[in-house]
């Protein structure tokens, strides 16, 4: 059985280091991490052969006697253990959260390592090494431990899906089975730097007009609470016949009310969320809610672009290692995980199976522009590898002009939501108040 040397961090921020057996490196950081240690470098030892005579190693279970042990639980050549500055720092370095730059950062070295011609043990050892996050250098020793073990990087990303989004693994997953995996990761690359660049994109137009409409809802609730109550009570003290605007009377009515029975849209808004979450949870209502998120207003024509796209893109790296087309669809549907899309794709199998076209169920979908799906039928008839690099040209230059629509559209809806709320809050609020300001109502209350 091998022999491991390992360096890991206690919960009290001790480095504990020590010398065990495991049948493999993955098992080992499977057990450390169930003691929990956090490891930090895990290093064999060489094999020194089954005939010699080996001296007792210490159980990893055993972690009470390795804590007595004060050469392994203390740091430094003095035997000093950590301050509490260090222990602090240690502890904020092991809680920090994994950030999709730091996913970013990784699949662009691991990229460029192997455009060197690095193998993927190496690869991972190297950016291991120069990986600043704890919490995400322990995935990446479980991703090493998993290679090291004969497995593919895809299967111990899977166990990390909280970590690595779907489309990311499974990008992965297509490389490796393939044999591109180069190519593949640059695809990750591209979609994480797209992916945050249009977070960021919505996020700059979102948060700013979320914040202000949440503002006049406070605004407007806190305005009728107060100042409407304020008001009405200032007409009834000078007996004006003046009144308030109806629809100022009428929303603070609304108001008391939804104040007085709050428990009843409660339960009327938790119903209704639970009930679209069942049905949603269901296998019919989960193929209807996908294929909404394709016919939605907005943005359904940019998720059905940008999900076709990487099933191509994907086609086209399994077919140019020399896939069949019924093989590079069957791997390729890894990259997607909409219900219609996956429909279409198996569709289009079947349909290879039978003689028939596998360009069809995408065509007959009405999902698909008529010049993505008659390319295609020009490819088979030509050179379909060929066609396909055309076609995802074609089909970047589709996404950046649907992006740019709905850059456009979006501020303009948005703008129309918060002024719709202004508008109202000034009705219901600002009039009453302006009402009383000018003192109209006084000339009513004298008899004038």
């Amino acid at each position: 059985m091998p022999t491991y040397m390992y360096k890991a961090v206690t919960k009290t921020g001790l480095i504990v280091r020590n010398k065990v057996e495991s049948s493999s490196r993955q098992n080992l950081i499977k057990t450390l991490k169930n003691n929990n240690l956090i490891p930090i470098a895990i290093e064999q030892v060489a094999y020194r052969g089954i005939n010699k005579q080996k001296k007792q190693k210490k159980n990893v279970t055993d972690i009470q006697e390795i804590m007595k042990n004060v050469n392994t639980t203390q740091l430094g050549p003095k035997g000093k253990t950590l301050s509490t500055k260090e222990k602090v720092n240690l502890y904020f370095a092991k809680t920090e959260k994994i950030t999709q730059r730091d996913i970013v950062v990784f699949t662009q070295n691991f990229y460029l390592l192997k455009k060197a011609n690095f193998n993927n043990i190496h690869a991972l050892n190297t950016i291991i090494e120069s990986t600043e996050n704890i919490s995400f250098r322990g995935i990446l020793e479980d991703i090493l431990a998993g290679v090291e073990a004969g497995e593919n990087m895809y299967t111990t990303m899977e166990y990390y899906s909280n970590v690595f989004p779907y489309i990311y693994i499974n990008m992965i997953k297509v490389g490796e089975l393939s044999g591109s995996l180069t190519n593949s990761l640059e695809q990750a690359v591209k979609y994480l730097d797209e992916t945050e660049a249009l977070n960021k994109k919505l996020k700059s137009i979102f948060i700013p007009n979320i914040i202000q409409f949440v503002l006049l809802l406070v605004m407007l609730v806190v305005g009728t609470l107060v100042a409407i109550p304020a008001i009405q009570g200032v007409f009834d003290e000078l007996g004006t016949e003046e009144s308030l605007p109806a629809i100022t009377l009428w929303f603070a009515d609304f108001i008391d009310k939804v104040i007085q029975y709050w428990f009843l849209p409660t339960i009327v808004i938790i119903a209704i969320v639970a009930g679209i979450l069942f049905y949603i949870n269901t296998p019919k209502g989960k193929y209807n809610f996908h294929l909404f998120k394709y016919k939605m207003p907005i943005f359904g024509e940019l998720i059905y672009a940008l999900d076709f796209s990487r099933l191509i893109k994907a086609m086209l790296l399994n077919l140019k290692n020399g896939m069949r087309i019924q093989e590079a669809l069957d791997v390729s549907k890894n990259v997607v995980q909409n219900y219609v899309m996956l429909s279409m794709i198996e569709t289009s199998i079947n349909n290879i199976l039978i003689g028939s076209s596998w360009i069809e169920p995408f065509e007959r979908s009405g999902l698909s522009k008529s010049m993505i799906t008659e390319m295609l039928k020009i490819g088979m008839q030509t050179d379909l590898t060929e066609m396909m690099e055309k076609l995802v040209e074609y089909m970047q230059i589709d996404i950046d002009n649907i992006m740019e629509k709905i850059m456009k559209a979006l501020p303009q809806i948005v703008y129309a939501i918060v002024g719709v709320v202004l508008i109202f809050f000034v009705l219901v609020v600002l009039v009453p108040c302006i009402q009383v300001y000018m003192g109209n109502f006084l000339f009513s209350a004298y008899g004038v």
